[in-house]
């Protein structure tokens, strides 16, 4: 049982913040000999370095090998039962669905309503060009407000921030539900997206503070799965809720789907922010993982921290990946949902039910990719260690060639959709275009996966930062997007701007990742000795 350790105190290696597992003074000298802010440093707090293994205190070397069956962990747990790497599988997977479908929800309702943008300029009195600013301010807000919830969260815990998360959520989607007026309807919706931003962007840490080294390719894939399942599972459920008994209710149902949130968060949505250097953790796992709400990290919360995320600019292996995956998911995501009512509504006379169904492909092509990159990513970094022999790991860089086939495969899917949605004629559809968006979303998954992994395995100790990094780029360029891309169809075509999106793809998120496999482990190790800032 979780609460079989009734008061757990931070022993030894962590009990004092400038020793280590040898009891050296490691710490007190990155503390004297790193340039990186503290509050950086303290975060490695959560940390404990593998290479302590061998001189753990018996008692917690025993607690590992009955617990998980070796002491051969990365990282190495404490021998507390609340530490979230100690809990039992389930436990750590019903976690972090709720997580992973609370970042599916962030653009689930952005995008919820683009089946029902005639119905709603219809009702509001504006044209379906404005009522698609609707989702586009939603992207906006998405890609900003987690730089407010990651100190809070960082502060008091994940927990706190999931339940105060949803509640407002819930709270304003029914304020959605009410509007009347087109600027009471997009205020609603502004707040709705600031209170359910937090994990799109916060997620990627919870993976790394409940999931070892060599599972989270894995589970990474699961949240990032459900972030790119978000834009095109909105439009196709809601679809039919717009068809059938009118748009008001796709902002009703999101309402009930928060509040369900909010139920299953208070039973399942233990507390995974957990500390265990400096800190001593008292009381049963049961209290710390669902009644402290408290204080979790004690060290000062300064104004800087609420845009610390932007400086992991800073770092090309953080950078370069949020870029080329920003690019891709530009197109193979934002593009293919938020045009798809603009190109199909006048071309083939859809209805509500109709355009919502045109996003089955994106969500079949998503689901077949994340099975060749997730699984495949962890089974191929652990084939090349075995490769390499014991005690030596493959670099992040090896992880990267997986990417290759996620851009090849967004540059097919886009070219086959702009192509044949050109060629059908009028009023006669048909599936090719479809096809065409379920291999770019197949592409863009496998990008999201390996490169978000890959900036996580070179920064550990920003693991949940580049989550909210990665979101700013990502939401700013979806923000952007949808304001040219009308234009672009109407400059050269929509055959044509397929051709275009697969060149900028290559150029501007292909070939950078190609740089940045050759040169990673050399600016990595530059700034290790204060070379090069990476």
């Amino acid at each position: 049982m979780d609460s079989e350790k009734g008061v757990t105190e931070s022993k030894d290696f962590h009990t004092d913040p400038t020793k280590d597992g040898n009891g050296d003074s490691t710490l007190l000298q990155e503390q004297t000999n790193t340039s990186l802010p503290d509050e950086e440093l303290h975060h490695k707090a959560t940390y404990i370095p593998t290479g302590t293994a061998a001189d753990l205190p018996q008692e917690h070397r025993d607690y590992l090998i009955k617990r998980h069956g070796t002491i051969e962990l990365d990282p190495i747990p404490s021998d507390d039962p609340a530490d979230p790497y100690n809990w039992p599988s389930w436990k750590k997977l019903a976690n972090l669905v709720l997580v992973a479908f609370h970042a599916m929800m962030t653009t689930f309702i952005a995008a919820g309503i683009i089946p029902a943008f005639g119905p709603i300029s219809e009702a509001l009195g504006c044209s379906v060009t404005r009522a698609s600013y609707l989702t586009s301010l939603q992207i906006a807000v998405l890609g900003w407000a987690p730089l407010f919830w990651r100190p809070i969260a960082n502060r008091y815990g994940r927990r706190p921030v999931w339940l105060i998360s949803t509640l407002g959520s819930m709270l304003f989607n029914i304020g959605c539900a009410k509007s009347t007026t087109y600027s009471s309807l997009a205020v609603c919706r502004a707040f709705t997206s600031f209170f359910i931003s937090p994990a799109i962007a916060i997620g990627s840490g919870v993976v790394t503070e409940t999931f070892f080294k060599k599972e989270r390719g894995r589970y990474m894939g699961i949240w990032t799965l459900l972030v790119t399942l978000g834009p095109p599972s909105g439009p196709f459920f809601m679809g039919f809720v717009a068809y059938h008994v009118g748009f008001v209710w796709i902002f009703w149902i999101n309402a009930i789907i928060n509040g369900v949130q909010f139920i299953l968060y208070l039973f399942l949505g233990p507390e995974t922010r957990y500390i265990r250097r400096g800190i001593s953790n008292r009381g049963s796992a049961f209290k710390q993982e669902y009644l402290s709400f408290r204080r979790i990290d004690p060290s000062p919360l300064h104004p800087r921290e609420f845009i610390e995320p932007l400086f992991l600019a800073r770092h090309m292996a953080i950078l370069i990946p949020s870029i080329s995956y920003s690019i891709v998911f530009g197109f193979a995501s934002v593009l293919v949902t938020v045009e798809i009512p603009q190109l199909f509504l006048p071309k083939f006379g859809f209805n509500p039910q109709e355009i919502g169904l045109q996003f089955l492909g994106i969500i079949i092509g998503s689901i077949i990719g994340e099975q060749l990159s997730g699984p495949l990513s962890d089974w191929f970094m652990g084939a090349r260690a075995k490769k390499l022999g014991p005690g030596r790991k493959p670099q992040p860089e090896y992880r990267l060639w997986l990417s290759y086939a996620g851009f090849l495969l967004a540059m097919v899917g886009l070219i086959v959709f702009g192509v044949r949605t050109a060629q059908a004629p009028m009023m006669h559809w048909n599936v090719t275009p479809i096809v065409g968006i379920a291999i770019a979303g197949a592409g863009n998954q496998i990008v999201t996966t390996v490169l978000v992994t890959y900036a996580v395995d070179c920064h550990l100790e920003h693991a949940a930062s580049i989550g909210v990094f990665v979101n700013v780029i990502r939401s700013t360029w979806g923000f952007i997007g949808p304001f040219w891309f009308p234009n672009m169809f109407d400059s050269i075509g929509v055959a044509g701007s397929g051709g275009l999106m697969a060149g900028l793809i290559f150029i501007a998120g292909w070939v950078p990742i190609m740089f940045q496999q050759w040169m990673g482990q050399r600016w990595r190790e530059g700034g290790k000795n204060g070379q090069v800032a990476t």
